[in-house]
């Protein structure tokens, strides 16, 4: 079995995780043996599920680090997906290589910016490596055209520069926005 990755990226509300889970039930009908990791930051969910903001959801195993991804992956697995790799040190890039060189199936599922539109974390690098991406959009919550930014949003008006980059939430934080109506005050 050659290896791959493969990434899934887009804005918030995008239907990343979704995509994820649609590709892991497809292997696992396939008899492929499949792991699900997802970084212990994003608790917005049960530990042991990735979640999609559609419902759907799939068995997954939180973890803290990229470097104990590959201590965690049972020697017969043939597909392994990240979710939230946006949360992951520079690590990330490196299993994800060594996963596929070793034979693997590696799908990796995250934001390609953060809130202020800027590239977010390992996920350029991953993008740049992958065999293939996949970049998907939303809808912008103002106008309604095709969304590909992710806008934070603090009692109701824009996140400064100034903010945290990581802020774990929904959409009680976060909404798709599109070019024109991504704001961002200095």
């Amino acid at each position: 079995m050659t290896g791959s990755l493969e990434v899934i990226t887009g804005s918030m509300f995008s239907g990343k995780t979704e995509e994820l889970i649609r590709r892991l039930r497809r292997a696992t009908i396939a008899r492929q043996k499949v792991q699900v990791f997802k970084p212990s930051v994003d608790d917005r969910d049960p530990s042991e599920m990735v979640t999609s903001h559609a419902g759907g959801q799939f068995e997954a195993t939180s973890i803290e680090t990229a470097e104990a991804i590959p201590h965690a992956v049972a020697g017969d697995t043939t597909v392994v997906a990240i979710d939230e790799a946006q949360f992951f040190d520079e690590m990330i890039l490196k299993v994800c290589r060594d996963m596929a060189d070793e034979g693997r199936r590696v799908i990796v599922a995250g934001l390609d910016t953060d809130f202020r539109g800027n590239p977010f974390g390992s996920m350029p690098w991953l993008m740049a490596t992958a065999e293939r991406v996949d970049k998907l959009h939303a809808i912008c919550m103002v106008c309604g055209k095709p969304a590909t930014r992710t806008q934070r949003l603090i009692d109701n008006a824009p996140a400064r520069a100034s903010d945290p980059v990581i802020a774990v939430g929904a959409s009680e934080l976060y909404e798709a926005r599109c070019r024109e109506h991504h704001q961002v005050p200095e």
